[in-house]
């Protein structure tokens, strides 16, 4: 059987997630697992899909960003699909499909997932070092916090007699940053 795992970033990519089910279909998947969650926060559907699959079974995925968010992840579902004698298909892998069951696809997904995990760790780098001499500019200040910019409707909500959960609510802020909000002096 043919399970598929099909998973995007952030829940506003509707058609990235829609193009995986679609081509995880066309492969002949039975099932799906979707979600749409950061590859570095809990991934349930992952787990779910891990626990979902038997021997003999391949789980399918589009791309190995979409599976892995490091060599150490990656290396480490394989390990559990392995356990299980369940094998890892790679649909677009380079524009070619690749399968864990042979010892020559292990081997080159292992090395691509380092060298992606390689690329990863550069990028950030770079970004890193740029921030730093946009800061030496005077250029880069971060974003600025969204809660604190809501402190006078958040004093002002209190006043009206709301909670603080409902105040974080209704402003779309945390509750510790009502908390926080509420515990400095307001300002004249």
């Amino acid at each position: 059987m043919k399970i598929g795992y099909a998973r995007v970033s952030t829940a506003d990519q509707v058609a990235g997630i829609e193009a995986q089910e679609r081509d995880l279909r066309a492969t002949g998947c039975s099932k799906l697992f979707t979600e749409r969650v950061s590859s570095v926060a809990q991934r349930e559907q992952l787990a779910s899909a891990l626990d979902f699959v038997r021997e003999g079974d391949a789980l399918c995925v589009t791309r190995l960003d979409r599976l892995a968010r490091s060599t150490a992840d990656l290396l480490a579902i394989i390990a559990t699909l392995e356990a299980k004698g369940v094998g890892l298909r790679i649909l677009d892998f380079g524009g070619q499909a690749v399968d864990t069951q042979s010892p020559s696809g292990k081997l080159i997904v292992t090395m691509f997932g380092a060298f992606a995990q390689f690329e990863r760790e550069l990028l950030l780098q770079r970004q890193r070092e740029g921030i730093q001499k946009a800061r030496a500019d005077g250029k880069y200040r971060g974003r600025a916090p969204t809660a604190r910019r809501k402190a006078s409707q958040v004093h002002e909500l209190r006043g009206s007699g709301l909670a603080a959960c409902e105040i974080a609510a209704k402003l779309g802020v945390s509750r510790s940053s009502v908390y926080r909000i509420l515990s400095e002096p307001v300002a004249a």
